[in-house]
């Protein structure tokens, strides 16, 4: 008889990113860090790979998604993704969009980010396969630069440290 203490974990299949134990809360930092602003997301989960430690919390960099990421969402309870994205705001200028907030800002057929359309697909795959967590939240950063470098510019770089907290808090607060 299985032992129910322990939280299920999908079957890992070789080549596959390693998916969530049942429960978990999914940080996914999106981007491509050889992309200056670009790579905020993965910027973000650098500087929280080792916060909450014993949290049920996985800080995945997406890089710039692929599709074996699903694997992550099949037992999560909670996603939480960080992207650049074209809000139309002064550079820097960060926006959090939730639930069906955040569904409507990545299927609403405008590109705000470069990695919208990979992102859509998977929630879309997610929701088909029943897994979309009911808590989703979608953090955004109005880039400066979109171009070869491995720094984020001033205004995203000074943005970093508040993405970082509301990152960690979102995902604190569903871990609970």
């Amino acid at each position: 008889m299985p032992d129910s203490s322990q939280p299920a974990v999908a079957p890992q299949r070789p080549g596959t990113a390693l998916p969530a134990p049942l429960g978990r809360v999914v940080v996914l930092g999106i981007g491509n860090s050889l992309l200056t602003d670009d790579g905020v997301g993965v910027h973000v989960i650098n500087c929280l790979k080792d916060a909450l430690p014993g949290e049920p919390i996985d800080w995945v960099d997406a890089g710039t998604l692929n599709f074996t990421l699903l694997e992550y969402l099949e037992h999560a309870r909670a996603l939480v993704v960080v992207d650049a994205a074209e809000l139309g705001e002064k550079p820097g200028t960060v926006r959090v969009f939730q639930g069906e907030e955040m569904d409507r800002m990545v299927s609403s057929g405008r590109r705000n980010s470069v990695h919208e359309a990979g992102l859509a697909d998977l929630m879309a795959m997610a929701r088909l396969k029943d897994w979309l967590p009911h808590h989703r939240a979608l953090i955004t950063v109005q880039p400066q630069r979109l171009e070869w470098g491995e720094e984020l510019s001033p205004p995203v770089a000074a943005a970093l440290p508040g993405i970082c907290e509301q990152a960690r808090l979102l995902a604190q607060r569903w871990a609970e």
